[in-house]
Order: structure tokens, then sequence, then C-alpha cells
């Protein structure tokens, strides 16, 4: 059996404010500092140790793991960083509040740009200061590699060749990882996983801050998934996900 940890980052300012992030590199918020804290707390108390951790570069998230591995004490660990693990891009989108757009557009419209596993959504400019070739993170990025705007499908080809060719080797080779990412690139991860449909996917909410564990036999088939924590929080975590694109 093999066993991994995830954890989406903590609260971010944007999150906060209710806006479409994607590569745009926002800081956490003092509530996803708290969250952050929380997760590795939660994590000690219940013996969890770790000898490798994959993030992706955006602070929100780098700044997540720090804070974890603080509060678990962990010192000497190997720490991997790879922009394969970002956040999807939203392009156009990116900055604009959710429920604003929603108002504009519709929920539904939202819902379909925020959630549909396929459909393409405004690009950005690469005038656009949120271009990402502009960020310094990015500069070793060839600009075929630098999207303009992603959708779903888009997140899971970038990120589940990393997870199969990088992660899971180091899973089976008995390391004891925990890998710190973004909504979406998590997602692209639980429908490779659980083997979600794509149109089931558009229904599944990654919470800031809750880690979860994944249990897997040795043909990598989910035996269980399980999220650290009061069950009622963490369901109240995925609702304040799930509900950020209403429109009010």
């Amino acid at each position: 059996m093999y066993k991994i940890v995830l954890l989406r980052h903590g609260q971010s300012v944007w999150n906060r404010e209710n806006r479409f992030t994607g590569w745009t590199d926002v800081e956490l918020s003092e509530q996803g500092v708290s969250e952050a804290h929380s997760a590795g707390k939660i994590l000690k108390k219940d013996g969890y140790e770790f000898d490798l951790l994959f993030q992706n570069p955006l602070k929100r998230v780098v700044n997540t793991a720090k804070i974890v591995l603080d509060e678990l004490n962990e010192t000497d660990i190997e720490i991997r960083t790879a922009w394969q693990l970002n956040e999807r891009n939203y392009g156009a989108l990116q900055g604009l509040n959710k429920s604003e757009t929603a108002l504009k557009y519709g929920e539904e419209q939202v819902k379909i740009w925020r959630r549909g596993y396929d459909v393409a959504i405004p690009p950005l400019s690469k005038d656009s200061p949120m271009y990402p070739g502009k960020d310094p993170l990015y500069s070793d990025l060839k600009e075929s590699e630098i999207p303009l705007s992603e959708n779903l499908k888009q997140v899971v080809e970038r990120v589940v060749p990393y997870w199969n060719d990088v992660v899971i080797p180091e899973m089976k080779n008995g390391r004891k990882i925990i890998l710190v990412a973004s909504g979406n690139s998590l997602r692209a991860v639980v429908k490779h996983v659980e083997k979600i449909s794509d149109s089931d996917i558009v229904d599944v909410n990654v919470p800031t801050g809750i880690p979860w564990v994944y249990e897997l036999d040795e043909n990598l088939n989910v035996i269980k998934k399980s999220y650290l924590g009061d069950p009622e929080e963490v369901k109240k975590a995925i609702d304040t996900v799930a509900n950020q694109a209403k429109a009010k």
C-alpha cells in the first residue's frame, strides 16, 4: 500500500476578495496563514512525517508549505518545486471578482468557465501585466509552455505526466510525500487518481488549507481517501469554494 498527503494552500488575499487568481502570484491572507498553521498542527497530531515535499512556485503555496514544515519541525526534507503543479491560468478572468462576473455573464456561464473540463475561456493578452511571460518565476520556460489561458483538460495534460513520471516513482520508492499545490492542479490529480469523468469533475471542489490522504494499492487504485480534521469544518470549507461564483 502507498500513502500520500495532498494540501491546497491556505486562503490567499485574492481568495479572500473572491477573485480569479490563476498564475497571478499573490500572498496568503491572515486566514490563509492560520489555515496553514492548522494543517501543520493536524498533521503533527496525527503523527505524519515526511522526507519529500512537492510544491509549485507560487508564493501562496511556498509559504503554506514552509509553515506546515515549521509546525512539523521538519528541517531536513527534500523540496522540489515544479511549475507543472501550478494553478490553472484563468486568462482574462484573472483579477476579476467571481460574483461580479456571475452577475454580468450569469452563474451558469461562470460555472462553465470555472469548472468546465474542456471549455475555452478568454485568453490573456501578452501585453497584460498578468502575462506569466513577464514574471521572473518562469524565465526558464519556453514561450510555448506559458499559457494565455487554460481549461482543466490542459491542466491535466501538464499535471498528470509530472505525477506519473516524478511523484509516483518516489512514492513507490518508499518516500514519505506531501504535495502542496493549488485548487485546479489538485483537481487534476483527483480526477486522475479517482478516475472521475469529465462531467463529474465539474462538481469537485478542493478546500483551502485542509490536508487529505490517499491510500493506494499496488496498482494505484484508491483504497481510501480521508480529509484530516473535523468533518463539519471540512464540509463547510468545501461548500465555501463551491459557492464562490454565486451572483450577489
